[in-house]
């Protein structure tokens, strides 16, 4: 196993690398960089900027120089030092832009990742198990209609009501009042509160996903010899379906963790935007629109670590969930 894990971690570093690369390419292909974007809007604003002042920018940002060179700058002062890099459009390094948004960043996915599996997996298993019920029937309604609504459009209807049922659309996390008496109880139940829509936003999608993938699962685990074997021996209803039908049902959302780790970074971009949430997603995407390739580049490296770790964290599920992968997977 330690192996197998070194292995996987040595791969882990190349393919970042790699990623690294390409991502920091990917962000300089629309022509000009930042300082042109910055110098057009300057302009559209009537000022005049004069040839040699551009240049002295671009000298200044470190754009001057080749591709090549620069990417090599960057990737060393991350591996070294840490130092992710300046931030051109915040004028600030981009730790610490990341790190003011991060706590809240993951709160609100770590939250809508528990609430996404802890509804998933037991309404899959009873969906299974209760086939063509009732309740079955609501749960895939519900799941259809979950999939065919965009987040976005979900998040303004959700918005809507609020604000018919109780006045107050729940825009943001953080209202005025909260933020003049932080510390009180009243502000902790008035955030949570406000945290019921994004989490139910961002993570109804996932959720109805997961729900027809659990069902369709275990829909054929339970039509297996081993559970006709085990039923015949007399084994309890409920010990069949949840110690030898859910745990191999569960495999393919076992193997979808390494997506949901890098979307605990980021958050639903767009549902981040209109739901005004202080998270990754929009800095990410405004980085992306200016060519502000550090910031940009160090989110999105940030992503893919987190996306490779999340492959290797599936994989040792997957192979503690299925001994015989654990046999094949760990020679």
């Amino acid at each position: 196993m330690v192996k197998y894990i070194c292995k996987r971690l040595i791969a882990m570093f190349i393919t970042v690398l790699l990623i690294s690369f390409f991502v920091f390419v990917i962000i300089q292909l629309p022509p000009g960089d930042y300082v042109s974007s910055y110098i057009s809007r300057m302009q559209l604003e009537g000022e005049v900027v004069d040839h040699m002042v551009i240049e002295q920018l671009r000298a200044d940002f470190g754009l001057d120089k080749p591709l090549i060179a620069q990417y090599f700058s960057w990737i060393t002062d991350i591996i070294l030092r840490f130092d992710f890099g300046y931030s051109f459009a915040y004028q600030r390094p981009v730790t610490d832009i990341i790190a003011q948004r991060l706590g809240m960043t993951l709160l609100v996915s770590s939250l809508t990742m528990i609430f996404t599996y802890m509804l998933s997996i037991p309404i899959g298993i009873y969906s299974a198990i209760k086939q063509y019920s009732i309740g079955d029937y609501v749960f895939t309604t519900i799941g259809f209609i979950g999939m065919a609504t965009p987040n976005f459009l979900f998040a303004i209807i959700l918005m809507y009501l609020s604000f018919i049922w109780t006045g107050d659309p729940m825009l943001g996390l953080v209202s005025t009042e909260m933020m003049d008496n932080l510390m009180s109880f009243s502000t902790f139940i008035e955030f949570s509160k406000r945290m019921i829509i994004p989490v139910i936003v961002i993570g109804t999608a996932n959720t109805c996903g997961l729900i027809r993938t659990m069902r369709s699962q275990m829909l054929d685990e339970i039509t297996k010899q081993y559970t006709l074997t085990a039923r015949a021996k007399g084994l309890p209803e409920g010990k069949i379906y949840l110690k030898y039908c859910a745990r191999a049902a569960i495999n393919p959302i076992a193997a979808s963790l390494g997506w949901s780790l890098a979307a605990i970074f980021t958050g639903s971009t767009i549902s981040a935007i209109v739901m005004n949430l202080p998270t990754q997603g929009p800095v990410m995407l405004q980085a992306l629109k200016t060519q502000d390739m550090y910031l940009a580049g160090s989110l999105l490296l940030i992503m893919s670590v987190l996306t490779v770790t999340g492959t290797l964290i599936s994989d040792l599920l997957l192979a503690w969930l299925d001994p015989m992968l654990r046999k094949e997977g760990w020679r």
